[in-house]
């Protein structure tokens, strides 16, 4: 699946428990592990579902009297499209640039700075 659009807040909150969880899941899953981060009813859920669907970001069956929800995009799909807009936007696609953003100050493991020359030599091969 493309994804063309990046998901504002309230439904990428709704995404992090779809991933979090293993499928399906339901409207009364998001709404008991979203509970105390949002005030949201029941109804504000249904609709940033039906959202996500519309986006196809999910897919949902009737089980019964219950709708079940499937994703359709991983997380790991949407972090790697979140990312590149990240590095488009702020950094004109610079990986030096985001690695001095980040590194600016901080200081690191060796295990760390070690692991990231080694997948730096990786991706030179």
């Amino acid at each position: 699946m493309k994804i063309t659009k990046k998901l504002p807040d309230a439904e990428f909150k709704i995404m992090k428990v779809v991933w979090k969880n293993t499928p399906p899941i339901t409207t009364s899953i998001v709404m008991k592990q979203l509970e105390e981060q949002e005030e949201w009813k029941l109804q504000t859920i249904i609709s940033l579902m039906l959202r996500l669907i519309e986006r196809n970001f999910l897919r949902t069956e009737k089980i019964g009297k219950e709708r079940t929800y499937y994703p359709l995009i991983t997380k790991e799909e949407y972090l790697k499209f979140e990312t590149n807009i990240f590095i488009k936007q702020y950094h004109d696609n610079s990986l030096v640039s985001v690695v001095n953003a980040f590194f600016d100050g901080r200081k690191f493991k060796d295990s760390d700075l070690t692991q990231l020359l080694d997948w730096v030599k990786r991706k030179r091969l």
